[in-house]
């Protein structure tokens, strides 16, 4: 796919989807299923209740969960497609110990998402700074199936690209 983006909606993107409170929500559904929006502080009990407020006001906003019936906080299938990237971008970070050996689910795809942005933003751009060599090709191109993900999901919500929840970082 060659869909490329500017250098300020790849950021306002990656700082959207880096989001520690926001990879925790969206994980978190799609592995356990709905939750109640009262059993959030219960179910995060290490994030603030600003940065679940923050979280899943980001979340609804750019549609990525919605209020079910009997009001539980449940994925959308733009949701759902982001806690799939979010998964490879996690395997591909065990398989090479990136960024660490051990590491935090969500540190993990936050230095993904990192590594691929450059290469989103420029067409020119490579991707990671790595060894040269083979070792270097062989990461680049297991790295191919996190970044199709990634550009094909923007592609699919350009809204995560134009409006930025900059105190959603952290």
């Amino acid at each position: 796919m060659t869909t490329h983006f500017s250098t300020i909606e790849v950021r306002n993107a990656v700082g959207l989807l880096a989001s520690r409170s926001l990879i925790r929500l969206i994980t978190e559904i799609d592995d356990n299923g709905a939750i109640p929006p009262r059993r959030l502080t219960g179910t995060f009990p290490d994030l603030s209740s600003h940065q679940l407020r923050r979280a899943t006001e980001a979340a609804c906003a750019y549609a990525l969960v919605r209020t079910a019936p009997g009001s539980s906080l449940e994925l959308t299938d733009s949701g759902a497609d982001l806690a799939d990237l979010y998964d490879a971008a996690a395997r591909w970070a065990r398989r090479h110990a990136y960024p660490a050996p051990v590491c935090k689910f969500s540190s993990r795809i936050r230095h993904v998402l990192d590594l691929l942005a450059p290469s989103l933003a420029d067409k020119n751009s490579d991707i990671g700074p790595w060894p040269s060599g083979a070792r270097a090709s062989s990461i680049e191109a297991d790295l191919a199936r996190p970044r199709a993900l990634l550009i094909e999901w923007l592609a699919g919500n350009p809204q995560v690209t134009r409006v930025a929840y900059p105190d959603l970082v952290a």
